[in-house]
């Protein structure tokens, strides 16, 4: 049996997050072509037991106990396991259990079993869920989320509608882009669109950052990062990026260097606002040209500006 209960771990999202694994490895409803945990092992769209939820309770309990004096006491409890998470028939239950330690919960979804009412019903008890919507096309879904042969996208998409009108928590989306296969301005326009309609709290856009399952598997590129950026702002209130930079990225020091390299890692920043920066901590050129150079910052260009983003 592998390790169920494992952090907290550091989270841009989450703050300190305590992982609840509560799925075996790699059963799952898609095997998803830039998934870092490799191709699924055993693909399935029925919900059933797995692991007794008390024992995962319990299981929090004594880390938590571990953590309470070391300042690593969790933001957030998260269950985000090493496949689908809707597929534990105990869900809500394990959830219910959680809440007990007074930690919101939060849920890591990839969206496929949303549209069932008794999924819907589990994950309405959580604090924070994340969906996942890599693209709106159905050629493009089973190309890169390839789902088990059952799962219909239309229901899909509108299980998720449904969902975020009931949901009082926080909803988040995440999109990760995949160089050549849903990063065309036409698909970004109609994902945009499609998550803009239920309105999230943010939609992440996200790239693989570590070994994908498939080894022809591209990210996108910062262009077309920063194309997606200004793409989903115009429909969606708050966007930020996701892409891989482990570093403090709300943080404003002062320091242009580490205020720029901490701003870009969430946003693409136009030129005239990183001089602007500059003038504001007194920084010469020198110092941008030097991040350049040592690779942590990428120049593109979106819309006949310039862009700076943290190098992927």
């Amino acid at each position: 049996m592998g390790r169920r209960i494992f952090g907290p771990v550091p989270s841009r999202r989450l703050g300190q997050s305590m992982g609840i694994n509560n799925i075996p490895y790699k059963i799952c409803t898609y095997s998803c072509i830039y998934c870092q945990l490799g191709k699924a092992i055993k693909m399935q769209v029925n919900r059933q037991e797995f692991y007794k939820p008390e024992e995962l309770v319990d299981e929090v309990k004594e880390m938590l106990y571990k953590v309470q004096n070391n300042n690593q006491y969790p933001d957030y409890i998260t269950i985000v396991p090493d496949g689908e998470p809707a597929l534990d028939i105990h869900l809500g239950r394990l959830i219910d259990g959680l809440k007990t330690f007074k930690i919101p919960v939060a849920v890591i979804t990839n969206s496929s079993l949303i549209h069932l009412p008794d999924v819907q019903h589990d994950l309405l008890k959580a604090d924070f869920v994340s969906v996942k919507v890599d693209a709106v096309s159905m050629e493009i879904w089973k190309r890169i989320n390839k789902p088990h042969k059952k799962l219909n996208y239309d229901e899909i998409k509108q299980g998720i509608n449904l969902f975020a009108n009931k949901f009082t928590g926080k909803l988040v989306t995440e999109t990760m882009l995949i160089a050549g296969i849903n990063d065309s301005e036409n698909e970004l326009e109609k994902t945009a669109s499609f998550i803009g309609t239920f309105k999230p709290d943010t939609a992440y856009i996200s790239i693989p950052t570590r070994p994908p399952a498939f080894k022809e598997v591209l990210p996108a590129d910062e262009n077309t990062v920063t194309m997606a950026y200004h793409i989903f702002n115009r429909h969606i209130k708050k966007v930020e990026l996701l892409t891989g930079y482990e570093g403090n990225a709300f943080a404003s020091t002062g320091n242009f260097r580490d205020d720029i390299l901490s701003i870009t890692a969430v946003h693409p920043m136009r030129e005239d606002a990183v001089l602007e920066l500059m003038n504001k901590t007194g920084d010469q050129k020198n110092s941008l040209d030097a991040l350049l150079e040592e690779d942590l910052l990428e120049k593109s260009q979106y819309g006949g500006h310039s862009y700076y983003l943290r190098k992927f």
